[in-house]
């Protein structure tokens, strides 16, 4: 009878407490086990990006959130008008111009930036503005939707990069190439960059800019080319006359002219002049005038952003504007 009682027992044992404690001591060590979550743990570092920024007008150098940083490039870059999709497709490449030179892959060759990874000026980097002065330089009644826009944009397709063979491209861009962009070669001599093709762009002519005309007084076109080329050779008295465009670039813009006995390059010859674009024709002006006619606005490489907002007006998305722009890209993000 004892023999039962024990066997009766012994099994109560096994079927309640034994289940019991084998549950607790379970749950007790899974308790102090903590295991990393990847995603959280790289989006934190994501989210904790600064980069240092040159404010040229202040010059100053402050710290910013990357993501803020971009919302200031694409707020002071691209009109708050244009499509959504254009302004994601300015977004990405705000961001991997940024966090090119936050990585030290791209460093300018100059002292421009002060020791910081990118400044304000948008003729050496890229523009950039304040939340406040973007919102007081846009009228009362369209100033929030304007930034919610933009905010929407960069927020949308946060830590999105645009990478080539699956490294980190620079995404140069221009407001308006007048009518195909250029190849960077035929811009910044040196090194074929495959990503950096000339394309041809459409809808850029509703911009205000896409022609512009410059009439300069003989005498002063005659001072600025002694002032670069001193040793000039040049009949005074009929410049027209020795004034020979050479040949152009595959996106139309002016590769070589010659100027009396100086042989110069169209770059060259834009930035002696100020003019909006190497795409250009020189005429008579009437009087003692020089006529000059330029197309499109900056210097054509990479991104037309008003070429972005015409493929974005037409149902493109931000990732088919920047594959159509940038040749043989694809889209990563920061975190991988």
């Amino acid at each position: 009878m004892k023999k039962i009682i024990y066997f009766v027992l012994s099994m109560i044992i096994v079927i309640l407490v034994l289940p019991f404690i084998i549950v607790g001591g379970y749950n007790i060590n899974n308790s102090e086990i903590s295991v990393p979550n990847e995603n959280s743990t790289r989006s934190q570092a994501d989210s904790d990006i600064k980069i240092k920024v040159y404010i040229n007008e202040l010059n100053t150098i402050e710290e910013m959130d990357l993501e803020e940083y971009v919302k200031g490039v694409v707020a002071a870059e691209m009109p708050a008008e244009f499509e959504i999709e254009a302004l994601k497709a300015q977004a990405i490449a705000a961001r991997t111009y940024a966090y090119g030179r936050y990585k030290k892959i791209y460093i300018p060759d100059d002292a421009l930036n002060k020791g910081a990874d990118v400044c304000t000026d948008h003729s050496h980097c890229q523009a950039w503005i304040s939340k406040s002065d973007a919102m007081n330089g846009w009228d009362s009644i369209n100033a929030y939707k304007y930034w919610n826009k933009i905010e929407n944009a960069v927020n949308s397709t946060k830590g999105v990069i645009i990478l080539y063979n699956d490294e980190i491209i620079d995404p140069v861009f221009h407001s308006n190439s007048g009518g195909k962009t250029e190849n960077a070669e035929d811009v910044w001599p040196g090194e074929i960059i495959p990503y950096l093709r000339s394309v041809e762009s459409s809808g850029e002519t509703d911009n205000d800019e896409y022609i512009n005309t410059v009439n300069i007084e003989k005498k002063d076109f005659l001072s600025k080319i002694k002032a670069a080329y001193p040793d000039i050779t040049i009949n005074e008295s009929s410049v027209l006359s020795v004034i020979k465009i050479i040949d152009y670039t595959e996106g139309g813009r002016v590769n070589n002219i010659k100027i009396g006995s100086v042989t110069l390059r169209g770059t060259e010859f834009r930035e002696i002049f100020d003019l909006k674009s190497a795409n250009f024709k020189i005429e008579y002006g009437g009087g003692e005038k020089i006529k000059i006619t330029t197309y499109g606005n900056g210097h054509g490489v990479g991104m037309s952003q008003w070429g972005a907002n015409y493929l974005a007006k037409n149902g493109g998305s931000y990732e088919e504007i920047l594959k159509y722009y940038y040749k043989g890209v694809e889209l990563g993000n920061i975190e991988e």
